[in-house]
């Protein structure tokens, strides 16, 4: 079959809405999408807010609640072990990872999930280990430092909603690969549905994962 002929491609021709079991929506919709761009864009500008203060570019970081502790916290030595690894400090390693996570939230048609599994994949590997460290960072607040951070406590809620947010998408993407991968054992060919490349067997597949009940 001639690649003009397969289903799906160019993905203009296809259904760009259509729900992907076990989801009863589109993990890709833009509806599933643009809450977590703004979710990602306002941690990223408080994470950097604390950034400027690490980089003594302001004088004190805001926090309505517990005050002192936040600038504790982000002149710590966790916090200056972390600058002296990376470079540059925590809280910017942090901004430059939501701000990604805007970017790839914004990426790609509303059919992603199959045309376009590099972009989910690289989306959900900002996603998910930028949760997870978040979440071991208030841990060290409280447990090695001994103080709270307002900005990072929010921060670290928000990485953890986006997980769940973003989730579905890669889980759709990796169903895609695999289930083709089950299908061929050949690398080659995954190679071609990772980048998005059209194949026959990814078009195939594809139709089986939306028509599934």
């Amino acid at each position: 079959m001639s690649q003009a002929t397969l289903k799906g491609f160019p993905a203009e021709q296809a259904d760009l809405e259509v729900a992907v079991p076990p989801f009863d929506y589109n993990p890709s919709a833009w509806r599933q999408r643009v809450p977590i761009c703004i979710l990602a864009c306002i941690a990223f500008l408080m994470a950097t807010h604390m950034a400027l203060f690490q980089w003594q570019l302001i004088e004190a970081p805001w926090d309505p609640v517990f005050g002192e502790q936040t600038r504790n916290v982000l002149t710590s030595d966790v916090a200056l072990r972390m600058h002296h690894w990376f470079g540059v400090p925590d809280a910017a390693l942090g901004a430059l990872a939501y701000l990604g996570d805007a970017i790839f939230g914004l990426a790609g048609s509303t059919r992603r999930w199959q045309y376009r599994p590099w972009l989910v994949i690289l989306f959900g590997i900002d996603v998910i280990p930028l949760g997870i460290v978040s979440a071991i960072l208030v841990v060290c607040q409280a447990t090695i430092v001994g103080n709270w951070c307002f900005l990072c406590l929010i921060t670290a809620v928000i990485s953890l909603i986006l997980i769940v947010m973003a989730y579905d998408e890669v889980y759709a993407s990796l169903k895609l690969l695999y289930r083709v991968w089950q299908r061929t054992h050949d690398r080659q060919i995954l190679w071609k549905v990772l980048w998005g490349r059209p194949t026959e067997i990814a078009d195939e597949v594809a139709s089986e994962m939306v028509h599934t009940t």
